[in-house]
């Protein structure tokens, strides 16, 4: 199994931070209020369904688009204000190429590295080999893993301080999707280098991740380490729930929804639950029937179902809830 954790690495800072982040780029679609942080060394994997709002932050961090209000610093520079630096800093596989397809993969390669003074091409060399890319293709004739494959490349052989990555495996068959991970992989290993990946695939955020953070409908939901969200993440049927958490509740309450007709009650999703907990209910006449530990993509499908009711009100009303 591929493992991109890095035990022992300790963050010296943040290398994103987002706060009271605004964009609304029609009437159907806003970014509010969003505030995340990314340490630096973290593999942060940016998790949400399409349409949730991840491309959206990723443009706004490239300073592709500008936020209505808000502020997003990268690598302790501000953007769009530093965007000359940070960008120099930072590799960056889009959900959509950019490539010129008239060019070969090599005349690809040399084009993009006379834009950065840190580009290796010894290891450029290394991975067309070891991509089995054919040099003399133009880009336009390649298949959508090969075009995967030289993206990779390119974001990575430019030795960047952070890793920018935007569904970088979609659509990619699972060898494909072998070699590009284990790419990023021996990247991380060696450096100190941030990893912010996008992606709707549960599973693979899972295997190699150690900071997760959830978006849906442009609200983060939840940021956490991965092993607190593996570990401490709870769902509980509550019969005879208050309108109120109870006021002596010691754990975060995530979210919480109507249960389904094969159980009468609410389900909670809560962060950092005890079992001495069930006394704070009991205290309100509330019972909590059944406590279930939940992996990420249960945790991450609840989650949503909790969040999905706002956003229908919201949009059946026209009005933010």
């Amino acid at each position: 199994m591929l493992s991109m954790k890095k035990p022992g690495v300790k963050s010296m800072g943040n290398a994103i931070e987002i706060r009271g982040l605004n964009w609304r780029p029609g009437k159907d679609f806003a970014l509010r209020d969003l505030n995340l942080t990314v340490p630096e060394g973290a593999i942060y994997g940016f998790l949400g369904p399409n349409g949730s709002g991840k491309t959206s932050t990723i443009r706004l961090l490239m300073g592709m688009a500008k936020a209505g209000s808000g502020k997003i610093e990268v690598l302790g520079g501000s953007v769009p204000e530093d965007l000359r630096r940070t960008l120099s800093l930072t590799g960056y596989v889009p959900e959509r190429p950019h490539l010129y397809p008239g060019l070969t993969v090599r005349e690809s390669i040399n084009f993009h590295s006379t834009f950065f003074p840190t580009w290796d091409g010894g290891w450029a060399r290394n991975l067309i080999d070891s991509f089995a890319l054919p040099p003399t293709a133009k880009v336009g004739r390649l298949s959508k893993g090969e075009v995967g494959k030289l993206m990779m490349l390119l974001a990575l052989c430019q030795r960047p301080r952070l890793l920018v990555l935007d569904e970088p495996t979609d659509g990619l068959d699972p060898v494909v999707r072998r070699e590009v991970l284990t790419a990023i992989m021996e990247y991380v290993s060696e450096t100190t280098a941030t990893v912010f990946i996008s992606s709707h695939l549960v599973h693979e955020l899972e295997r190699f991740c150690d900071w997760i953070g959830v978006l849906e409908y442009g609200t983060l939901l939840t940021e956490m380490p991965m092993e607190a969200f593996k570990n401490e993440i709870k769902r509980l049927r509550v019969v005879g729930a208050p309108q109120e958490p109870p006021g002596d509740l010691p754990c975060q309450v995530l979210g919480r929804h109507p249960s389904d007709g094969l159980f009468t009650g609410e389900t909670w999703v809560v962060r950092g639950w005890e079992e001495e907990m069930a006394a704070c209910f009991a205290s309100s006449g509330a019972v909590v029937k059944d406590v279930t530990h939940l992996d990420l993509e249960d945790g991450f499908v609840e989650l949503l179902r909790t969040a999905r009711p706002e956003r229908w009100r919201e949009q059946a009303t026209g009005k933010e809830v």
